[in-house]
């Protein structure tokens, strides 16, 4: 629920920041000379960028979420089976151990999105944002019957 909360102020926070970027280039087209004109739509194009950027993001975070809510419906959510350290933080060797075995489901059933989602669980505690997301993606466009990218 915490991330949630921390998720919709941080997307409050950037709409309030565009919009108030949107109406400084406004006001510098409604200026009116060539340079303001051309400063005001190169001013326009951020916050357009920015309101593409986290729609998609949130709706990859959206369907993330309906995927692990089917998955937790049939019992299927990986298990948290990491050692930790006093600290707290995950410790590596266990990381590995675990990604090396959803790996390895993953490479068995290379169709089911379900192996392809605890493979982007394990990526993410393996602290590789990057292929977690590719792995999430791919279990997503699984999900749906969207064609695949490799």
């Amino acid at each position: 629920m915490r991330a949630k909360i921390t998720y919709l102020v941080t997307a409050a926070v950037l709409v309030f920041y565009f919009l108030l970027v949107g109406s400084r280039g406004v006001m510098l087209i409604q200026s009116g000379t060539l340079l303001t004109v051309t400063f005001g739509v190169a001013v326009l194009i951020l916050p357009v960028i920015g309101l593409w950027f986290l729609w998609k993001n949130t709706q990859f975070v959206r369907r993330a979420n309906r995927l692990a809510a089917e998955l937790d419906a049939e019992g299927g959510l990986p298990v948290d089976e990491l050692k930790r350290m006093p600290s707290g933080r995950i410790d590596r060797d266990s990381a590995d151990e675990v990604f090396a075995r959803r790996k390895a489901e993953t490479e068995e059933s290379p169709d089911d999105w379900r192996c392809w989602f605890r493979l982007a669980v394990a990526y993410h505690d393996a602290h590789d944002t990057p292929r977690a997301r590719k792995a999430m993606q791919r279990a997503i466009a699984l999900h749906d019957g969207e064609p695949v990218r490799t």
